[in-house]
């Protein structure tokens, strides 16, 4: 079961193999018809039958509306009235500008969960070489649900191209996400001032990946490290269990298993630790689906990982 419902790329195929193949920099126009997102949601008042379902009087709902797909008409969230939609055509069109002007080329975009949410990904064109060969490229995601379980939210990741394992640009000491919440209008000038699409975000991000390339680590302070960030919630909520069976595997990643792990950048450094983590949340953590899973690295726990471990290397290099 595919959690994608429709998706377009360019460049190298995605995580499951799926979604229509376009040649690079095509228009906006483009990549709305080839990544399924060249509908509307539509709202309609809730409506209930009380009595027999035949004979039964109708009655309406006010506090709450339908949200449904304009070509399908197929149910997607049965939302408050005050909740502002943000269309799958607004996500890409935030892109129209950063591609046609700022050098920005879209690289996936597409529907998960029958439109219940949809996002895009594009290439910033900002690129570094760690240790000359181990290349890391920048990417802003844009991404939005309309059953509330995302805000719009727009986020600077980095694609490191040895291993395709993400991970989230924290921008200073912002997460580096921008979110808006859907009780608030959709204001893609506004995200884009906040985001400050500039070069010193990344040129931050570039000096503190250089620093754990440079920082070597020993396998004790490893083990330590991973006991601390690979948990989960204990029956006490202020305790963690630690998830030995994913420190095994992390382990196992660190030590030579993950790509790119023998690499210069990454045998024996904070770098490697890093990415270890990184490619178990993207490809081995346990999932329904690997669109679950990729859903969760990038939204959920599992991008909650990847932030426990930046945060725990980024106090080794302090």
């Amino acid at each position: 079961m595919h959690l994608v419902e429709t998706m377009a790329y360019a460049g190298e195929k995605p995580w499951h193999g799926l979604g229509n193949k376009l040649a690079p920099q095509q228009p906006v126009d483009v990549w709305k018809k080839q990544a399924g997102m060249d509908w509307r949601i539509e709202a309609s008042e809730v409506r209930y039958v009380t009595g027999s379902s035949h004979l039964g009087a109708i009655h309406a709902f006010p506090e709450q509306k339908v949200l449904y797909r304009s070509d399908t008409h197929a149910p997607l969230a049965v939302v408050s009235k005050r909740f502002q939609v943000v269309q799958p055509e607004e996500v890409l069109e935030f892109y129209r500008d950063l591609t046609e002007v700022s050098g920005f080329e879209l690289e996936t975009a597409g529907v998960l969960r029958e439109g219940r949410k949809f996002w895009a990904l594009a290439r910033t064109g900002q690129s570094v070489s760690l240790k000359g060969r181990d290349r890391v490229d920048g990417f802003l995601l844009l991404a939005t649900a309309c059953d509330g379980t995302l805000a719009t939210t727009a986020q600077f990741t980095s694609v490191r191209v040895v291993c395709n394992n993400t991970l989230q640009i924290a921008l200073g000491h912002s997460s580096g996400a921008i979110k808006v919440p859907h009780r608030s209008q959709f204001d893609p000038e506004a995200v884009k001032r906040q985001l400050g699409i500039t070069v010193s975000s990344w040129d931050g991000f570039v000096a503190r990946m250089k620093a754990l390339v440079e920082r070597p680590v020993d396998p004790d302070s490893v083990e330590a490290l991973l006991r601390r960030v690979l948990t989960y919630p204990g029956p006490d909520s202020n305790t963690g269990v630690v998830n030995e069976q994913a420190v095994a595997n992390v382990r196992a990643l660190y030590e030579g298993g993950g790509r790119g792990a023998l690499m210069a950048s990454s045998r024996g450094t904070a770098w490697g630790v890093l990415n270890s983590v990184t490619e178990f949340v993207d490809f081995h953590r346990r999932a329904r689906t690997e669109d679950h899973r990729r859903d969760a690295a990038w939204f959920g726990q599992g991008a909650q990982i990847k932030q426990r471990a930046w945060d725990e290397l980024m106090r080794l290099v302090a």
